[in-house]
């Protein structure tokens, strides 16, 4: 069993309740995280973030770019390129509106938490810097929720490039858990001419990592990560090259995924079907 599948001893007694019948599900917000990708010197890298010890979820813990939508997220004035959000809904297997919600917060959060955006002034061009003040203020602003998503593409002239992005997997919070998200997975390659940069205040440590390195560093205790994190990076140590990565996203079935829980002994342990283990 990989160790991202025992519970923290602060989570094993809302399984215990949730076994016995004492406590209900919650109900999980929509969600959506990115996997970024790019070919570093020694093969495929992938981006990650460390959790500040301080957060409610997921303390300490190893994860990509994400979180939660904005209900603005869905503004239908928000300029797209690529497949449409009816096309996007058929692969995501929700409503139009719920698809632009998740497209949007996927690049809205990639940018709030790594600097990179996935947009240009075209269908078929993307913003080369976003560095420099200007950017960072409307980033804030963006965190701040005093600035929509749609209106900085606006204001800047940009298009969605939702064809940069493919998706991945989907992945919902166990029912046993306080905090609970159901969170969409896309992989996307950092565009040309963009670097990451320490600016998610979530956060203390961001990293461009070989998948192998960090699924050794989860097996050897040195990283930590939430099952649907350390599943999908060891599913990355598959391919050679970041190309590879997005080409396989295809072919691949999306379907919701909820971990069980069982405790044994006194302590508790995720159960992820086995058709979804790397």
């Amino acid at each position: 069993m990989d160790p991202t599948r025992k519970l923290p001893p602060s989570l094993v007694a809302h399984a215990k309740a949730f076994l016995a019948g004492t406590t209900a599900p919650v109900t999980p917000k929509g969600a959506a995280t990115v996997v970024l990708l790019r070919d570093g010197g020694a093969g495929l890298e992938v981006y990650l973030l460390r959790r500040h010890l301080g957060m409610a979820f997921a303390a300490g813990m190893y994860a990509f770019p994400g979180g939660t939508v904005d209900r603005r997220d869905a503004d239908h004035a928000t300029a797209w390129a690529g497949p449409s959000a009816a096309d996007w809904a058929t692969r995501l297997h929700c409503s139009e509106s719920e698809t632009r919600s998740l497209v949007g917060a996927a690049v809205r959060e990639t940018f709030e938490e790594s600097g990179v955006l996935l947009a240009g002034t075209t269908a078929d061009t993307v913003v080369q810097d976003t560095t420099g003040e200007g950017w960072e203020r409307d980033r804030a602003a963006l965190v701040d929720k005093r600035l929509a998503f749609a209106d900085l593409l606006e204001q800047r002239g940009l298009v969605l490039r939702t064809d940069l992005l493919a998706a991945w997997a989907h992945w919902i919070t166990p029912e046993f858990e306080p905090r609970r998200y159901d969170t969409r997975f896309f992989v996307a390659v950092i565009p040309p001419g963009q670097l990451t940069r320490d600016v998610s205040g979530e956060a203390d440590t961001e990293t461009w990592m070989r998948p192998q390195d960090a699924v050794a560093g989860v097996d050897g205790g040195t990283m930590a990560m939430l099952p649907p994190t350390y599943i999908t990076i060891a599913e990355m140590g598959r391919f050679a090259t970041a190309a590879e990565a997005i080409a396989a996203a295809d072919g691949r079935v999306i379907a919701a995924v909820v971990p069980g829980v069982e405790v044994v002994d006194g302590e508790g342990f995720l159960i992820v079907p086995d058709e979804v283990l790397p």
